[in-house]
């Protein structure tokens, strides 16, 4: 892959630099969903039972790999602003750190998921009918064993969005996304292997990415100039010092997508109440929304390294300038999504071989769902990324956690069984969900409370 362009400082974030991080991000999000929605329409070839399992371990999987992926977001925030900064020694310390702590928290949590994978599904989605409990066991295995694999790339991949560098992650998924692809034409339609090989097309995917990903990062620390050199790395050297600066940005964040995660799978039962078929519809309209909200989350990722970078620099006023222009490009561009979505709604559901039951709870759902998100969604996700690259990270966590048990589990719970709404009244406290945090994080970014907090000090 040829040289990149050199790293945007704080002070030269201009519409040229912000959209050449931006647009890599949002392909890069796009094929992040793909490769989990090639895997669930591959798979519905073979059975509602299938489907039903690998979005079961998919949601599982999202609260798992989120102590990894915090700390990941943690080590970019960081190293974002050393690079403001311009202190190249410390923002190559912070990227080892990173790596080490993200490999070694990840293998940890890859053991206890290989032993008490499904002692885990039980845990949160009860008594499953066996074909499906059979299907998501299967899936959950080779998901756990890729694990480490999976926490080199996020942190690789962190690492250099945080310099300002987004092509390279992009190619990577690009190609791990045909991999996978041709895997999964390979081992389900050819070889028959059902929701096995789909599993095992996922895995060796993760294997690429991480190989390729170790590779770029060791040719970025040889470039001049860096921001980012990982020689030596594997001498695994930890600083304490360091490794605590990474945890109390990345701690919090874990804790935040834990609680959401954990209240979301609790919400998930509720699908199961009402059979398979309502268990699917939820499966599909997830995939269907992942595809509109992931470019949105490039959006935040953006956000994070362009405020990170210039709160380093000492550039308040640059960050609320930068902040701004961020947002409103999410805002419209949620709105059109949402647009598209409603109009090619029955299309879009019907790549998924769902019976009529299972179709018209599908299309119902991500009514709801595109409304909120087009009005709600780039506040409560986007707008806290801001808040987190400047170190106002408790804030967030506190939100987050509230809003979650108080409005989207409680609610959830209510509309569904005390009103009779059924199981749209899940969709319908998530939407809820967003309004609130939107109302706290908007009077927080306004009030500027976040602009007395500190990093790196």
């Amino acid at each position: 892959m040829e040289r990149e362009t050199p790293t945007p400082t704080a002070e030269r974030w201009n519409n040229r630099a912000l959209f050449g991080l931006l647009v890599p991000l949002v392909v890069e999000q796009v094929l992040v969903v793909a490769m989990g929605a090639v895997d669930t329409v591959m798979v519905s070839s073979v059975g509602e039972f299938a489907v039903s399992g690998v979005n079961i371990v998919n949601n599982i999987n999202n609260l798992l790999i989120i102590a990894f992926t915090a700390l990941s977001s943690g080590g970019a925030i960081v190293v974002s602003q050393y690079i403001g900064r311009r202190d190249r020694p410390n923002s190559s310390l912070a990227a080892k750190q990173l790596v080490y702590v993200a490999v070694l928290v990840s293998l940890a949590v890859m053991t206890v998921a290989l032993f008490l994978h499904r002692p885990m599904i039980r845990l949160f989605y009860g008594n499953v009918e066996d074909d499906v409990m059979n299907a998501a066991a299967v899936y959950f295995l080779f998901s756990a064993m890729a694990y480490p694999f999976l926490a080199v790339y996020t942190a690789g991949a962190a690492l250099f969005r945080a310099s300002g560098n987004s092509k390279i992650p992009m190619r990577i998924s690009l190609l791990a996304n045909v991999l996978s692809v041709g895997g999964n034409v390979l081992l389900i339609y050819v070889a028959g292997l059902g929701v096995f090989g789909a599993a095992l097309s996922t895995f060796l995917s993760r294997i690429f990415s991480a190989a390729v990903i170790g590779v770029m990062l060791r040719r970025e620390g040889q470039r001049p100039g860096t921001y980012i050199s990982l020689s030596r790395v594997s001498g695994l050297r930890i600083v304490t010092s360091m490794v605590r600066r990474i945890c109390n940005i990345g701690v919090p964040g874990a804790i935040e997508s834990s609680v959401f995660m954990v209240g979301r799978l609790l919400t998930q039962r509720i699908f199961v109440v009402f059979g398979t078929s309502a268990v699917a519809a939820n499966a599909v309209s997830s995939v269907v929304n992942s595809f509109s909200v992931m470019p949105g989350n490039a959006f935040g990722i953006t956000l994070t390294v362009v405020v990170g970078q210039c709160i380093g620099a000492g550039n308040y006023g640059e960050a609320k300038k930068q902040a701004a222009k961020i947002l409103k490009m999410s805002f419209a561009f949620l709105f059109a999504v949402s647009g598209l979505t409603l109009i090619f709604l029955q299309p879009l559901v019907g790549l998924f071989n769902l019976s009529d039951e299972a179709a018209g709870m599908a299309v119902s759902f991500l009514r709801v769902h595109c409304i909120s998100m087009a009005l709600g969604w780039t506040m409560s996700f986007v707008l806290p990324s801001a808040l987190r690259a400047s170190g106002d990270v408790r804030y967030v966590m506190t939100v987050a956690v509230a809003s979650m048990w108080a409005v989207r589990v409680l609610a959830a719970y209510l509309f569904v069984f005390a009103l009779g709404l059924g199981p749209v009244g899940v969709w319908l406290a998530m939407g809820a969900d967003f309004f609130v945090r939107s109302v706290f994080y908007l009077a927080r970014w306004l009030r500027g409370r976040w602009q007395g907090k500190r990093v790196i000090g």
